[in-house]
Formats: structure tokens, sequence, C-alpha cells
């Protein structure tokens, strides 16, 4: 699908790049784009530097670290969990180093399955990546970072986890940031049309940053609160004036 029939179905939401203009090479391609922010039914999560993950095996509490399986599983509070270091490797009881980095949960699932079926039969191994996040900042509720469980969630979704927009949100202007490589890309949505929220109501990957700006007249507000007890209204007018242009 490209990007350009994809527009007449959802004719405020594009996408560009914001570091257009500061010497990187970027694929702006319109296929590129188009895997970047719409659907992407073959998405997974890869591990990444300075993720922590649990590593369950059932029945095996020796090989395991925050066990899910286990009274006590897995918890951030308690240490329980491996962190990925710069190399892109973690310390697993009896295997030692292993490079993890850029693999997704299922490839590092069968590759563990593999090596401790050499001591246990049909060894049950879970793996669990604990700090899966989706950052939401400015004119909601309350703006903070959510810790998801699931491969993606919707940007509806989260903003419900925010308690909602705040008075002041410009929903039109709604922006969603997305690292893929070493390059971060801005989605720019427009939740003004009711008849289209299901259409913009794309897939948030963790790692992603939503920022809902605030309209104008949040700046007129406070600007006229601090000004008018101690002005006339067109001496207010005036420096507001001043102060927009």
């Amino acid at each position: 699908m490209a990007i350009a029939m994809a527009a007449l179905f959802l004719p405020s939401c594009s996408t560009s790049n914001i570091f257009m203009g500061s010497g990187r090479h970027v694929d702006t391609s319109v296929e590129a784009l188009d895997s970047i922010f719409f659907d992407n039914p073959d998405y997974q999560y890869h591990i990444r530097v300075d993720d922590k993950i649990n590593v369950s095996v059932w029945g095996q509490d020796e090989l395991s670290v925050g066990s899910v399986y286990g009274i006590y599983n897995s918890n951030e509070v308690y240490g329980k969990w491996l962190l990925v270091d710069a190399n892109g490797n973690v310390e697993l009881p009896r295997i030692g180093t292993m490079r993890v980095e850029n693999m997704t949960l299922p490839v590092l699932k069968d590759s563990l399955f593999s090596i401790y079926a050499q001591w246990l039969v049909n060894p049950v191994v879970d793996i669990k990546v604990m700090n899966k996040e989706i950052t939401v900042l400015g004119e909601v509720r309350n703006p903070q970072v959510f810790t998801i469980d699931t491969e993606q969630s919707r940007l509806l979704d989260i903003i419900a986890h925010a308690n909602g927009f705040e008075f002041y949100a410009n929903i039109k202007r709604i922006k969603v940031l997305r690292q893929v490589g070493e390059h971060v890309y801005v989605a720019n949505i427009d939740l003004s049309e009711n008849d289209s929220y299901l259409r913009r109501n794309i897939a948030l990957y963790p790692g992603d940053v939503v920022i809902v700006p605030a309209r104008n007249s949040k700046r007129f507000d406070r600007q006229i609160t601090n000004i008018i007890p101690f002005t006339s209204t067109a001496t207010a007018v005036a420096i507001l004036m001043n102060a927009f242009n």
C-alpha cells in the first residue's frame, strides 16, 4: 500500500523526518515511510541494549532468572532480571555469555530451547522483556512512561491510559516519534475528525514517544491572566499582540 494511497484515507496523517536538512541520509521513499508508521503485521520486538529480560524454565529454578513460574516471579524491585549490556550480551546461568541484541523473543526462546534440550527433556522456556515502554508527553492528564506487555498498542489506548486529553490539547497536531536504526521519524496525526478515529488510531511500538502539543490559546490565556489585573483591557491586548509578533 503506497503512502499516497493511504493519504486518501488518512488525509491528516503524514510522515516526515526530523533530521531532514541535517545532512543525514534517510530513506524517505513511499515504501520506507509506509513500513514505519502504517500497520505492519510482521512486526516483532527486537531485544535492545539496556533491556531487562527474564528467563523462565519450568521446574528449573537454577536456570531461571525472575521466573514467571516461581512463587516470586519477575520484579524489578528485587532485581529479578538480566540486563543486556553494551555489547548486546547477557550472562545466563550455566550457559554463560550469550549475545541477544536484535533477537526477537521467539528466536531467543527457540535458541534457549535447543541449548536446554541437551540437558532437559522437552524444556518449557519463556522469555519476557520487562521494560517495553511507550512515553506520552504534553497535554494529557497523566503524562508518563507506560510499560506494556504486548508487541504493540494503539494510539487511543495509550491516550486513554494517560487519562485523556487536557483542555488545551491540540488534537490536530499529535506527534508520534519512532526510532528506526539511527534515524528518528515523526508522524503528524489529526484526531479532530470524529468519523476517522479508527483510521488514524495507528499502532504504537515499544520505544515510541507520543507528544500532544498545546493550542496557541493556552499561551494567550496565561498571558492575559497575568496582565489584566494590572492594566486596562486595551493595554493588555496591545502587549499581547506584541508578544505574538
